[in-house]
């Protein structure tokens, strides 16, 4: 990792979306959409009228979470006759508008997280996809330091051992490269989802309760709580300013919204998926609803404005410059980077290619100005639309789930 700080591009952090959990902010860096236009606001799929609660792995290929209108890079560069792969990355398994990805591989239930065997074997099999079958673009996910971090904590020698043991991943990766001839033509991010941090406990702190303040049989119909530092709840018809009243001075550490009250620059409230009633503990002060059994050391879910939340970025290749540090940037705005990146005319996004550019060589491609109203547009609040003129390179974006 040190040794890319003078190959290429480090940023100082990157800030994700403000819902910091893996399946919204996966699907923010893959679309260049706020979470409130992309609609996967959760890990879980759910459905608020008919109770359904989902995991994070058995929502991996069902479309009805993921596909509600934007696009995934993949897809628009597929229509642009690039030729895409998922492997393991969130969302790669579902199908948008009746099209899917070129090539997934989904993970399954129990796969291993942390075997650096097979951390390799998926890098010589991304190299065959560039080298054998003239892959474009290839997402790759690992899921580790994740794991570790929650079951002991992120300040501690097991976190730092599996980071040691990435580390070794991305110098086998940047061997492999080289084996394989793809120096002057593979660029490549890496980059996360979201930060960990340290979970409070008792005796040290008073933990929040929701039920020491909330009847949650007669006031609420549905809630996804117990998962971390963001939570939801839909009170039942007519106790909305109840449940909000018992909620909003329940604990000195917790932040009560009601879903028209949610702050602007969130960009999570205008989407129907957000409950009425949404609760934000502050760093560190995990949601536990009816009984504190919460028992993860480390966790994620608070809010994105927090240092322990952000996210890595570090980036190599032909296209970028070397020794070069970048001035932190939105997580959205590593899309219309991608997309420049592979001569792709961006779908329209949230992201900003300003905030990405200085980190490029100067013969990138140009970059002019496209018509407002055209597939390239970048949606309001993030500068004008653009439009790509760039010489075909290979790349690969690799997400190191919580680093």
């Amino acid at each position: 990792m040190d040794e890319l700080v003078k190959e290429g591009v480090k940023a100082k952090y990157i800030t994700p979306p403000m819902i910091t959990m893996t399946s919204p902010s996966h699907f923010t860096t893959i679309t260049g959409r706020w979470i409130e236009d992309h609609g996967v606001v959760h890990n879980m799929m759910f459905n608020s009228t008919s109770l359904l609660k989902l995991t994070h792995k058995a929502t991996l290929k069902r479309s009805e979470w993921w596909d509600n209108g934007p696009l995934p890079l993949w897809i628009t560069a597929q229509n642009q006759g690039l030729k895409t792969a998922s492997y393991f990355y969130p969302g790669g398994g579902a199908n948008y508008s009746g099209q899917a990805v070129d090539r997934s591989l989904v993970e399954n239930y129990g796969h291993p997280d942390d075997n650096e065997t097979e951390w390799r074997q998926k890098i010589d099999t991304v190299m065959d996809w560039f080298t054998k079958e003239d892959f474009d673009f290839v997402t790759l996910y690992y899921g580790e330091p994740d794991n570790v971090g929650h079951n002991v904590g992120p300040e501690t020698p097991e976190r730092r051992k599996i980071i040691e043991q990435i580390d070794r991943i991305i110098g086998y990766l940047r061997t492999s490269i080289q084996k394989n001839k793809l120096t002057d033509s593979l660029n490549v991010i890496i980059t996360s989802d979201h930060g960990m941090t340290t979970i409070k406990k008792k005796p040290e702190v008073k933990e929040i309760k929701l039920s020491e303040n909330l009847n949650f049989m007669t006031l609420t119909h549905f809630d996804l709580l117990d998962y971390g530092g963001f939570g939801m709840i839909r009170p039942k018809k007519g106790k909305e300013q109840e449940v909000y009243d018992a909620l909003k001075n329940a604990h000195p550490n917790l932040t009560v919204y009601k879903k028209e009250e949610i702050p602007e620059h969130f960009h999570i409230a205008k989407n129907s998926r957000i409950q009425d009633i949404v609760l934000i503990g502050d760093l560190g002060f995990n949601l536990n609803s009816r009984v504190i059994f919460y028992v993860n050391k480390g966790d994620h879910g608070f809010s994105n404005q927090e240092m322990d939340m952000k996210m890595i970025f570090r980036a190599f290749g032909p296209d970028f410059k070397k020794n070069f540090l970048a001035e932190p940037f939105d997580s959205v705005s590593i899309y219309p980077l991608m997309c420049k990146l592979l001569g792709v005319n961006p779908a329209p996004h949230n992201g900003s290619l300003t905030d990405t550019e200085l980190m490029l060589v100067e013969n990138v491609g140009a970059v002019t100005t496209g018509n407002p109203q055209s597939s390239s547009t970048t949606l309001p609040g993030r500068g004008g639309s653009i439009q790509m003129s760039v010489s075909l390179l290979a790349f690969v974006m690799l997400i190191i789930s919580l680093l």
